[in-house]
């Protein structure tokens, strides 16, 4: 047996509080004979009669005074759902997944983050760094920050910046060792290099002869982009890294760029999340929070 409609039932409580169809049909705004088919396609879909008719009032049956009761369970249950949905709306509650690459979670996201659950205090975030990229749909992430092209179509995706590869030093260190004027002279550095996989990739310079790739040697390489952040700071050597990764060092003088005449790689950093039309006020929240994390980054490339 399917399930009886929701605005048939309404129709019958409706005619029971009011005591006639018409009163009901006033309040629903439809017609009398409106109300009077719901209730009957209501008994047809139960199988059984809910009102005593007569030419003056209605009664209920035995059958449609335990069923008015329990209709009236199930209607202020509905209601009070109704009510919980429209408060979290306006105070977002629940558990957020988030997954974001290491750099972006170490450097940008965590730091921001006390600000975050201060204004929603409701809200529990489970944060997941790496770089592997994994199917977000079988992880259950409700957000995720990726950098780079786009391969999973299923996902919603907005543009949140784009961010230029960065050749940095210490002043005391290019003190010592001399400031590099190309590409070629790196030859003659230290070289901090970012390993992924065991693997230190390679930087790419865009001058007038073209791409110049220079694969970075040095004494130290590491895997985490803030450990790679401090080491060039402490002076060990020459960096290639995100612009976002060093904004405060470079602001403070504690990092100065080099090889700025020639371009740099750009990157697109993404903000996504699965579709859906209706997504929880937590992650409608969680999305404007981290948008403004990059206004900065972006306003720089305008």
């Amino acid at each position: 047996m399917s399930l009886p409609s929701l605005s048939n039932i309404d129709a019958f409580v409706r005619a029971v509080e009011d005591g006639n169809f018409t009163q009901a049909a006033r309040r629903l705004h439809i017609t009398a004979s409106a109300v009077s088919r719901r209730i009957a396609r209501l008994e047809e879909e139960l199988g059984v009669r809910l009102f005593q008719r007569t030419t003056r009032a209605l009664r209920l049956t035995d059958d449609g005074c335990d069923f008015y009761a329990r209709c009236q369970h199930i209607l202020a249950e509905l209601g009070e759902a109704k009510e919980s949905l429209a408060r979290s709306r306006n105070r977002p509650t629940g558990r957020l997944r988030v997954e974001v690459p290491q750099v972006i979670g170490q450097l940008v996201l965590t730091p921001a983050l006390p600000r975050f659950l201060q204004a929603y205090p409701g809200v529990e975030i489970h944060l997941t760094m790496r770089d592997e990229v994994v199917d977000p749909i079988t992880e259950g992430a409700d957000v995720l920050i990726r950098m780079g092209p786009l391969t999973d179509s299923r996902l919603v995706a907005r543009s949140l910046a784009m961010t230029r590869m960065v050749a940095v030093a210490a002043p005391d260190y290019l003190k010592q060792h001399g400031t590099p004027a190309m590409p070629s002279d790196l030859s003659h550095h230290q070289c901090l290099g970012f390993l992924r996989q065991g693997i230190v990739g390679e930087w790419r310079f865009k001058g007038p002869e073209g791409i110049t790739r220079v694969a970075p040697r040095g004494a130290f390489h590491v895997s985490q982009g803030a450990t790679l952040r401090d080491a060039a700071a402490t002076g060990l050597g020459i960096a290639w890294m995100m612009d976002f990764m060093v904004t405060p060092e470079l602001a403070t003088g504690a990092l100065v760029t080099v090889l700025d005449t020639y371009a740099r790689e750009e990157r697109p950093i993404y903000l996504l999340h699965p579709p859906g039309r209706h997504l929880p006020s937590r992650v409608r929240v969680f999305l404007d929070f981290v948008k403004t994390l990059f206004t900065h980054s972006r306003a720089e490339q305008q």
